[in-house]
């Protein structure tokens, strides 16, 4: 880079000024931004606390043998300390290659894949059907969307156990199938139908969210690309291809994404439909993470929170994925 002397105040022109190091550049930025700082502050305390030392200590526990017999503990006024010890990546071999990785890892997660794939499917399909409904001008449509958004508004768990009601072996359903003269399957004994009826109970929940996120983003779209492309000759499935599904873009990628995540690691459902042991053939991963950690004897903490490690592994892989190749059909659109 060439330097310059101006002549009349001999100071140096063009010269690059030297660049502040890393603890002048927090400093400025501090006395700058010192606002938001303080205000954030009390979030990232609470994320710490709640949601950092948890992860910290999961990562921790899955490095150990630890479980209920070997884990600090208080009985009456005795205090027994933990006996646990650090055994590093030995619980991840034993999940993914031990003798019985298939049945108690790989099996869970081939159906966890399934479950996930299928539910929120049929959430897009049916919540972009309701809401192309929805959004049409027709009578009482107000009426249709507060009906339609009651299966998200109930709490979970009451929507759960009255499809359990429903689904037992004198419930309404097989009533109604028997009057039809239709089989009556074991919705909650056998291990297909229990996994029909899980897919079918998280679909009527998930549903609504879809649908009302969709219908956000159908009255985004300018109306004037639909009378443009009808008096280009358009037909109605080319409006859909080209006009709604595009404008939809920016929406379904993000629904879809959150429906992956929620539905992957959606306990509720599973639980409460089945309870602890009733349905091994339909438990998903974060269900028999839940098993190993809480619902046997003794108490396997490091395998069930290496469990939960590996749910967020996935998770976070996909999701870069996921971006990565949301990002290039972008470009390739453009």
């Amino acid at each position: 880079m060439t330097v310059a002397i101006d002549r009349a105040t001999g100071e140096r022109r063009g010269e690059r000024a030297p660049r502040p190091g890393l603890a002048q550049r927090l400093k400025n930025g501090y006395q700058r931004y010192w606002y938001a700082y303080a205000m954030i502050a009390p979030v990232v305390v609470v994320l710490g606390v709640l949601v950092g030392y948890p992860l910290v200590r999961g990562v921790y526990l899955t490095l150990t043998d630890a479980n209920s017999l070997n884990s600090a503990r208080t009985i009456g006024v005795n205090h027994i300390d933990a006996t646990y010890k650090f055994i590093g990546l030995d619980n991840y071999k034993d999940i993914l290659f031990g003798p019985t990785a298939y049945d108690r890892f790989w099996s869970h997660f081939l159906w966890t894949v399934v479950w996930t794939v299928a539910c929120v499917t049929l959430h897009y399909v049916i919540g972009l059907g309701l809401a192309m409904m929805l959004d049409q001008k027709l009578r009482g449509r107000t009426f249709y969307r507060v009906l339609l958004v009651l299966p998200w508004a109930v709490p979970t768990f009451v929507t759960v156990f009255s499809w359990r009601i429903m689904l037992a072996d004198g419930g309404v359903l097989n009533q109604v199938l028997g009057a039809l003269h239709l089989p009556q399957p074991e919705w909650l004994e056998d291990s297909f139908w229990q996994r029909f009826a899980a897919i079918m109970v998280n679909t009527w929940c998930g549903v609504p969210f879809m649908m009302i996120s969709l219908l956000g983003g159908l009255q985004s779209i300018d109306s004037t690309l639909y009378e443009a492309a009808e008096m280009d000759g358009a037909t109605a499935w080319q409006r859909f291809r080209h006009v709604t599904l595009p404008g939809l873009r920016s929406v379904s990628s993000t629904v879809i994404l959150l429906g992956v995540i929620w539905t992957f690691n959606q306990f509720v459902i599973i639980f409460l439909l089945f309870g602890k042991t009733s349905a091994p053939d339909a438990q998903i991963l974060v269900t028999w993470a839940y098993q190993l950690g809480f619902g046997q004897q003794p108490r396997d903490f490091a395998q069930s929170a290496a469990y939960g490690v590996l749910l967020l592994s996935i998770l976070t892989v996909f999701t870069s994925f996921y971006f990565r190749w949301l990002k290039r059909n972008d470009q390739l659109a453009v």
